[in-house]
C-alpha cells in the first residue's frame, strides 16, 4: 500500500464518522450548515484555480456564488431563482467594467457563471435532499452508491487497468475502472435499498444504482476537465490523499441533482 493510498484511508477513516453523524443524527440545520461549507470552499477552490492571482475576479465569483448557494439552502426564502436571477445580472453587469480586452473579460464571465451554477447552485442540492421524506435514507442511498463505486473502480482501475477511458481529459482513468465503478455500484445500491428503502423493486434500485453511478463518473470527468483545461492536478490540497474538496465532491453533484427531483417526482 502506497504513501497516497495510506493518506486517502486516514482521511476517510476521519472524514466519514464525521458525515455519517451529520447525515443520520444532526438537525437539518446542522446538515444544510455543513453543505453551505463544503459550497463555500468549493466556491473558493474553483475560482483560485480558474482566476489564479486575479483577486477581484476571485472575490466576485465567491461571494455571489456564495449568494446563490444561502438562497438555496435558506428555508421559507424568497425564491432561489429570484435571487439567481439577481445576482446573474450583478455578474453581467460588473464583468463590464473588470480590466482586460473585450475577449478576455466574456470568457471570464462564462467561467464566472458556470462555477456559480456548478458549485453555488448544484451542490446545496445535498441538503435539499435531506430535507425530503426519508431524505435521510435517501442521502445514505446516494452516498453509499457512489463512494463504494468510486472505491472500488480506484482499486480496480489500479490493478487492472489496461484500456484508458478518456485519456484527453484524465488520463488515469481506465474503461476497466469503470466496469468496476459500475458493478460494485450496483451491488451496493441493492444492498443499501434493502436496508434503506424497503418496499423498492429491485428493478428499479439497479437502473437507479446505474443512473447515479454513470452520473458520478460523469461528474468526476467533469471536474477533471476544468482542472485539465488550466493545468492543476487537485483543486486544493485540502484534504491528504484526496486533493481539494471539489475533488471529493465531484463524483456526488450530479448524483445528489438527479435524486432530489427524482425523489420530488416519485414521493411528492
Amino acid at each position: 500500500m502506497g504513501p497516497n493510498t495510506i493518506r486517502r484511508v486516514v482521511t476517510a477513516l476521519i472524514g466519514v464518522p464525521l458525515l455519517v453523524w451529520l447525515v443520520g443524527w444532526g438537525r437539518p440545520w446542522h446538515f444544510s450548515l455543513f453543505i453551505f461549507g463544503v459550497a463555500l470552499i468549493s466556491l473558493g477552490e474553483y475560482f483560485l484555480l480558474v482566476f489564479p492571482g486575479r483577486r477581484l475576479e476571485q472575490a466576485l465569483g465567491i461571494v455571489c456564488g456564495a449568494i446563490v448557494a444561502a438562497a438555496m439552502l435558506i428555508p421559507r426564502a424568497t425564491h432561489p431563482s429570484a435571487w439567481f436571477a439577481g445576482v446573474v445580472v450583478a455578474v453581467c453587469s460588473i464583468s463590464l467594467f473588470l480590466g482586460g480586452r473585450l475577449e478576455e473579460r466574456y470568457r471570464g464571465l462564462g467561467w464566472t457563471l458556470l462555477g456559480m451554477l456548478y458549485t453555488g447552485y448544484l451542490i446545496p442540492h445535498a441538503a435539499l435532499l435531506h430535507r425530503l421524506s426519508a431524505g435521510r435514507e435517501w442521502v445514505f442511498f446516494v452516498l453509499i452508491v457512489i463512494m463504494v463505486g468510486d472505491t472500488a473502480g480506484y482499486f480496480v482501475g489500479s490493478l487492472f487497468g489496461k484500456n484508458k477511458l478518456f485519456p484527453e481529459i484524465s488520463p488515469g482513468k481506465t474503461v476497466e475502472g469503470a466496469i468496476g465503478y459500475t458493478a460494485a455500484s450496483v451491488v451496493a445500491g441493492l444492498a443499501a435499498a434493502a436496508w434503506l428503502l424497503p418496499g423498492r423493486a429491485w428493478t428499479e434500485t439497479i437502473v437507479l444504482s446505474l443512473v447515479l453511478s454513470a452520473l458520478g463518473q460523469l461528474g468526476d470527468l467533469f471536474e477533471s476537465w476544468i482542472k485539465r483545461v488550466f493545468g492543476a492536478k487537485d483543486s486544493s490540497a485540502l484534504l491528504p490523499g484526496h486533493g481539494g474538496l471539489l475533488d471529493r465532491m465531484d463524483s456526488l453533484i450530479f448524483p445528489f441533482v438527479f435524486a432530489t427531483h427524482y425523489v420530488r417526482i416519485v414521493q411528492p
